[in-house]
């Protein structure tokens, strides 16, 4: 299949004291061929994230990659689905780098308290995924043994993150794809109102710094309005605040 020129990729750079390092564990055989994995390793890549191809090496150097895995705050598994499962490049990486001395050996877990992620990528729908439906089997399901894992390693399981039948959506579809990518990433969890307008604020100056001459004058209106929108939320908040203290008082 030709490829499609897309535009819809953005650079949104975060700042470097708020800055997560996040390791993207990416397992695909053909990964040149997938254009869902170049437009999500150009995501990976603006975040500063680090992007690992685990079939990009003939061999596998583990105390290399279990340095890799040691000095990253949010560890993200990222792989498209082959019979409901991640390919073997990434089974055969687990199996050498993620053993059981290493992972939870003599009650030293040298993964506890890091995040852990998954990024799942899909040529069917997600309506499908669910019992009854076409697969008649949940994500959860699927991704259940990825997650024990992370749980008996003492990590801290974040919710997956779903790209299902990417190439059928719009320019829109697919740039609103691209920055929830990027939170997921980036972002400080969990996925509160408060943290996604922090991001966004942390994010838009650069990104605006990026557009075109001809489109920086609309990407700072936009950016005023949302720095006034942000002002006009904390304002509420604070005022509900003191209504809910008022009541408090009266209770006592």
């Amino acid at each position: 299949m030709k490829k499609k020129k897309n535009s819809a990729i953005l650079k949104l750079t975060n700042n470097e004291g708020d800055h997560i390092k996040t390791l993207v564990v990416v397992s695909h055989p053909d990964i040149a061929n997938s254009q869902t994995q170049q437009f999500l390793k150009k995501g990976a890549e603006f975040m500063n994230a680090e992007w690992h191809h685990v079939e990009a090496h003939d061999k596998i150097a583990i105390e290399h990659e279990r340095e890799l895995l040691q000095s990253a705050d949010r560890i993200i598994f990222q792989f498209p689905l082959y019979w409901y499962a991640a390919p073997s490049g990434l089974k055969q990486w687990i199996d050498t780098v993620m053993s059981q001395n290493f992972v939870y050996g003599d009650q030293q877990f040298h993964l506890a308290d890091k995040e852990f992620g998954i990024v799942v990528t899909t040529g069917m729908p997600e309506k499908e995924f669910q019992i009854g439906g076409l697969e008649n089997i949940t994500i959860d399901q699927i991704l259940a043994p990825y997650r024990a894992l992370a749980h008996r390693a003492k990590m801290k399981v974040l919710p997956y993150f779903l790209v299902d039948q990417f190439w059928y959506k719009t320019e829109n579809q697919q740039m609103q794809l691209l920055i929830d990518y990027q939170r997921y990433l980036d972002q400080p969890q969990p996925d509160s109102l408060t943290n996604r307008q922090e991001w966004f604020k942390n994010n838009l100056a650069k990104f605006v710094e990026n557009l075109s001459v001809n489109d920086q004058t609309t990407g700072n209106l936009i950016a005023d309005t949302f720095e006034q929108q942000i002002e006009q939320l904390d304002q509420l908040n604070d005022t509900l605040k003191m209504i809910k203290q008022g009541e408090d008082d009266n209770l006592e």
